[in-house]
């Protein structure tokens, strides 16, 4: 089978392109050949999780996804010798390794936040994407419920090549990395608690609009959170040059809402930094964050349709599409709110507390979010390639921001 658009630019983006998600569950820790036995139940028929790379390792262009056979249960499921955010921190730069599929399924004892153990699956981007991930997890619940959650149509853009000229544009624009003090950078993962209480009420923000999503809440966080960490971005090196998040769009429709694999693209978006006031702050994330599912279809639509058929020309249209997104310059952040699919899961009797999820580590000079809810719980984490302790000082300083929103009771001026 050949690799799609998107499992091709991941799978050559230059990244080691980790990414995972667990339920941290409370109640005793079930057997490992339980886990395997529920995981062989619910996965086996999934030929996506049977999938492995074939051929060169993709710079040529050869690579293809090849099924020889089912997965091995005793290969993929495994007890973690780490605490949860430990095993996020082992895993987010080093690729699993090849000649199985590319994804693990760990026990893990220790979970913390609030739980006592935690099932946590990783795998590499290529295969699988963010909503993937929350597919698999949920299908492994007592009551795996629908195949996926219910997916909006992607609307048809306006404009036609108007506007993938426009897109084009938007997204080849010159950007920045983020302003690291170290000479060299370095992986990090953390990963933080926000109250319930404080995400409602961030939610009513601003006070005197409509309120915000929990994504426009995450990029007006983030944005936030590089104000106070790096200064204005006039006093950066590139003070006329904007700093982007890259938004993450999920293109499944009500036809396919448990679609595994890599049904996504990816939006660019300016952050706001250089606004003092976090409640415009917030607003002018809104206002960028409104026309995001048209620029997404327009990248459904006119631009992967265009770039498929070109690639079939040759390997040199995948490696020209990378070029940009290469470079830190093209995103200083990524940006993933992720919600939990379905109402209170159990696993085996054990009841979810939360989710937790692990973007993938990027270029020098970023910094990855996702934010995860289940029910009542929601939690960051912070994926950095920037100085030392970076990550942990960013996740800390977006849960700073939506508690100052939560502190926040009346109107804002602009």
């Amino acid at each position: 089978m050949r690799l799609s658009c998107a499992d091709e630019m991941l799978l050559l983006n230059g990244c080691p392109g980790v990414i995972g998600l667990a339920a941290v569950l409370s109640g005793e820790r079930p057997d490992v050949d339980q886990v395997r036995a529920r995981v062989v139940e619910r996965w086996a028929g999934l030929e996506r999780m049977s999938c492995v790379l074939d051929g060169a390792d993709g710079r040529r262009g050869c690579a293809r996804w090849a099924v020889p056979g089912p997965f091995d249960p005793v290969a993929h499921v495994a007890v973690a010798a780490d605490k949860l955010d430990d095993l996020w921190a082992r895993s987010v730069d080093r690729p699993l390794a090849g000649g199985v599929p590319p994804w693990r399924l760990y026990v893990v004892p220790d979970a913390a936040h609030g739980g006592d153990f935690a099932l946590a699956l990783v795998a590499q981007h290529a295969l699988l994407d963010g909503r993937s991930l929350a597919t698999l997890m949920r299908s492994l619940m007592d009551d795996p419920g629908p195949a996926g959650v219910p997916g909006r149509p992607v609307p048809l853009p306006r404009g036609g090549l108007r506007a993938a000229r426009r897109e084009l544009r938007a997204m080849s624009a010159p950007g920045q990395a983020l302003p690291t003090r170290a000479p060299e950078t370095y992986p990090s993962v953390a990963v933080a608690e926000l109250p319930a209480q404080t995400v409602r009420a961030a939610r009513r923000q601003p006070a005197d609009g409509r309120g915000a999503t929990l994504n426009e809440l995450l990029v007006g966080a983030v944005a936030g959170a590089l104000r106070a960490e790096y200064g204005p971005v006039r006093r950066w090196r590139e003070r006329d040059v904007p700093v982007y998040t890259a938004v993450p769009c999920d293109l499944r429709g009500r036809g396919n809402p448990g679609e595994l694999g890599n049904t996504l693209t990816v939006v660019r978006v300016p952050l706001p930094v250089d606004i003092d006031d976090p409640a415009a702050r917030l607003r002018a994330c809104q206002a960028a964050l409104a026309g995001v599912p048209e620029r997404a279809a327009v990248h459904a639509t006119v631009l992967f349709p265009a770039a498929e058929a070109a690639r079939r020309t040759g390997p040199w249209v995948t490696r020209l599409l990378n070029r940009r997104g290469r470079h830190s310059c093209f995103a200083a952040t990524a940006t993933t709110a992720m919600k939990w699919p379905g109402a209170a899961s159990t696993f085996q009797g054990r009841r979810l507390v939360r989710t937790v999820g692990l973007p993938p580590l990027q270029h020098p000079g970023t910094v990855s979010f996702a934010l995860a809810q289940a029910g009542d719980a929601f939690t960051l984490t912070a994926v950095g390639n920037v100085g030392p302790g970076d990550a942990g000082r960013l996740a800390g300083a977006v849960v700073t921001q939506f508690e100052t929103w939560a502190r926040t009771a009346t109107p804002s001026v602009l």
